[in-house]
């Protein structure tokens, strides 16, 4: 709640783009939770789903079971809003060491480094998180009651916005990594999973 409330105050430069971007992911893993639990066949309505009938069916067990993966991405995501601010002022602060020495200067250029590695891999860890909750909300798709439709649909909005901004942050620090080979094993991770947002994306039924 302190990561959102920093989030909401335009005055507060702890918490940007990063951090909003974790939350709005967060929120997504709890509205698909809901979805999830109210789509459990011993309460879905009409006896179908928002796509038709599918082929066989799951138990309330299977659904309970992709509930609780929500809520625990969504859990995931809360401490990473957090964590992204955290990041953040750690870079702030590693610029403010002394430097009036070589040693100073050679620890403080170390500090900087970690940082920067930390402020990069965070929002990245985030993405990752909200990849997780698109896909299993590709996995409910089929299943999700008709009455719920709009709480599963806002759900995939934010976490693919919540994806989209976190990657956002880790391209715009990944320059301020000196280590060449972490730097390119962190885009390569961000742009498979930009790759598979996008495919998510463009299934049938998802985000249309």
């Amino acid at each position: 709640m302190e990561t959102y409330l920093k989030v909401l105050d335009p005055d507060d430069s702890s918490a940007g783009g990063g951090s909003a971007s974790a939350i709005a992911g967060a929120m997504a893993g709890a509205l698909l939770a809901l979805v999830a639990r109210l789509s459990r066949p011993s309460i879905r309505k009409n006896g179908g789903s928002a796509a038709g009938t599918p082929p066989g069916e799951l138990d309330d067990a299977a659904f309970e079971g992709m509930a609780l993966r929500a809520i625990a991405l969504s859990q995931r995501l809360r401490a990473g809003a957090r964590e992204d601010t955290e990041a953040f002022q750690a870079v702030r602060d590693s610029y403010r060491l002394p430097k009036a020495s070589e040693a100073e200067k050679a620890k403080r250029q170390l500090a900087v480094q970690a940082a920067w590695v930390r402020a990069t891999g965070k929002p990245l860890e985030n993405a990752e998180a909200c990849l997780a909750l698109l896909e299993l909300g590709v996995e409910l798709k089929d299943w999700v009651n008709p009455s719920v439709y709009s709480d599963y649909s806002s759900g995939l909005y934010l976490a693919r916005a919540g994806l989209l901004g976190c990657l956002d942050n880790v391209s715009i620090n990944l320059p301020s990594l000196k280590d060449e080979g972490v730097a390119a094993s962190i885009a390569l991770r961000a742009t498979v999973c930009r790759s598979r947002c996008e495919a998510l994306a463009a299934l049938p039924g998802i985000l249309a």
